[in-house]
């Protein structure tokens, strides 16, 4: 697991906006996006359409990343605590 994808796991017990996440990882679009593809890739993130929704279906990271909520899953939440 990389640094980056170890801080936006710290932060996904909950599920956050785009913009919340991106404030709370101090990460540039740059480095962020490409680490929310990973994640979702690995399945450690849940992509939501909202705070109450459930999962996006199908997930456009590339182009939409901005428009979604994010939470770790139990995998992600697992593999964060070092149990993967």
């Amino acid at each position: 697991m990389s640094d980056h994808e170890f801080d936006v796991l710290d932060e996904l017990y909950f599920v956050l906006s785009f913009e919340q996440l991106r404030e709370a990882c101090l990460l540039d679009l740059q480095e962020l996006v490409p680490t929310l593809l990973a994640l979702y890739e690995k399945g450690w993130i849940r992509v939501l359409e909202g705070v109450d929704e459930d999962a996006a279906a199908p997930v456009n990271l590339g182009d939409r990343y901005h428009e979604y909520f994010y939470l770790a899953s139990k995998n992600g939440l697992l593999a964060h605590n070092g149990n993967e």
